[in-house]
């Protein structure tokens, strides 16, 4: 079991930006990816953005252009930069890590932490 503590977050005004930052215990395995999903109560998760091993990072559809994601390998950590927030960004959001693990891939969450955008 991996634990991710996320941080940061909280309330915004439409056009405004909040980071979140996410770090995940040390461990002796191989961090595939690492980024954050999103969810509103009634909706699927969505991912918001994701970072893999080899560098290359995806965006949802939604945020593309207006959030940045970032992640620091040295303290297993990552960091989503949200700008130019809009009243739909208001969702809970997730850490998510991707660890292989004894030749599996093994994913965990974070608790979720909320963003709200006033219009």
């Amino acid at each position: 079991q991996v634990q991710l503590v996320e941080s940061g977050g909280g309330l915004a005004e439409a056009g405004g930006s909040l980071t979140l930052s996410c770090a995940a215990a040390r461990t002796k395995f191989e961090t595939l990816a690492m980024g954050w999903y999103r969810q509103v109560p009634g909706n699927e998760r969505e991912v918001v953005a994701i970072t893999r091993l080899d560098g290359n990072t995806y965006y949802g559809d939604s945020v593309k252009g207006r959030f940045t994601i970032s992640r620091d390998a040295a303290q297993n950590s990552v960091t989503l930069q949200m700008n130019n927030l809009a009243p739909d960004d208001t969702a809970t959001y997730y850490c998510y890590i991707k660890n292989f693990e004894m030749g599996l891939e093994s994913e965990y969450w974070g608790q979720g932490i909320q963003v709200t955008v006033a219009p």
